[in-house]
């Protein structure tokens, strides 16, 4: 089976896990002859120490058991472990804004707004790397995701994002738009074209290069345990603290489903002391009088068909005499 609906990187990928850890065990073995025994053991064998590779490789090797059943090649998947291609990776670490403008102020200057886009934008890498001077309109004070640049064995490739909803135009933030003019300015060439993020040469900026300066920045702010990713997951916590729709995270993140989006909408130490703060207003500032209970209930408004009620006893003789 060849599929012609996948990246050039994924291909990589799954050609990196048939290699390394499907090939090794069923290469020799018959399509039929595999067990589902087998399977649990090598499963059990690779997630022992690489759980995450282990599920990846489950995956990929059950999409190619479904496509021998199709074709009638076996009548059973013996792809059977429960749980096997699922992926617990641990939860990412959120930064503070303050670690942002600390790392942003460690690249390199023709690099900080890399850190920048990155957090208060929440762009990929790939779409960082893609971002030309056409793609920022400071007339609308927007940037618009529109290429990704990744690197590959062969080299690097520039290609649309995969779905539609990864091209998007995001408002930028207006404390970021100063550093992103002066960026312009001082670094971006002039023609439409020109890479928004260069090296220090002036052509596009090499991945290597900008993941050596990230590397270098985290270490200098004392954060190592930080993925340039990480950034991206920090805004998007950040903009569902302040109240932001799945929806709305959905768009500025480029997600095509809710599911992606949802995991951002957990609770903050920073969005708790909000809350907090915001139940402490509801006291009264003023002082509050104990409540006295009246003496007599008050009388109502329209005594019709109330006769004699909710009068003191002195009002109740007097009607008596009028009457």
């Amino acid at each position: 089976m060849k599929r012609h609906d996948l990246s050039v990187r994924t291909v990589e990928l799954c050609r990196g896990l048939l290699d390394r850890h499907i090939l090794p065990t069923f290469a020799t073995k018959s399509i039929g002859s595999i067990s589902p025994s087998s399977v649990r053991s090598w499963h059990a064998g690779i997630a022992w120490d690489h759980h995450t590779t282990a599920a990846k490789a489950y995956r990929l090797l059950r999409q190619i058991m479904n496509t021998a059943l199709v074709d009638e090649i076996i009548t059973r998947n013996p792809c059977q472990v429960k749980g096997a291609g699922q992926e617990k990776a641990p939860e990412r670490p959120v930064a503070s804004i303050a670690e942002v403008q600390a790392l942003a102020d460690a690249m390199p200057e023709h690099l900080r707004i890399a850190v920048l886009l990155a957090a208060w934008c929440q762009m990929r890498r790939g779409e960082l790397l893609g971002l030309r001077r056409r793609d920022v309109d400071l007339l609308r004070n927007t940037i618009s995701i529109t290429m990704t640049r990744t690197t590959t064995s062969t080299g690097t490739i520039e290609k649309a994002p995969k779905t539609e909803a990864g091209r998007r135009t995001l408002a930028v933030p207006a404390n970021l738009l100063p550093a992103l003019k002066e960026h312009l300015a001082t670094f971006a060439g002039p023609e439409p074209d020109a890479p928004l993020l260069v090296g220090e040469k002036g052509s596009a900026v090499i991945p290597g290069v900008l993941h050596a300066a990230w590397v270098q920045a985290r270490a200098t702010v004392g954060r190592p345990d930080l993925h340039l990713h990480d950034l991206r997951h920090s805004g998007l916590t950040w903009a569902a603290a302040t109240g932001a729709t799945t929806k709305e995270l959905m768009h500025r993140a480029g997600h095509a489903s809710p599911a992606a989006a949802l995991r951002y909408q957990h609770a903050t130490e920073d969005r708790d002391r909000v809350l907090a703060d915001a139940l402490a207003a509801l006291t009264p500032t003023g002082v509050v009088l104990p409540f006295v209970k009246p003496r007599y209930p008050l009388a109502p408004r329209d005594s019709r068909g109330m006769k004699g009620k909710g009068r003191p006893p002195s009002q109740e003789k007097r009607a008596v005499h009028q009457e």
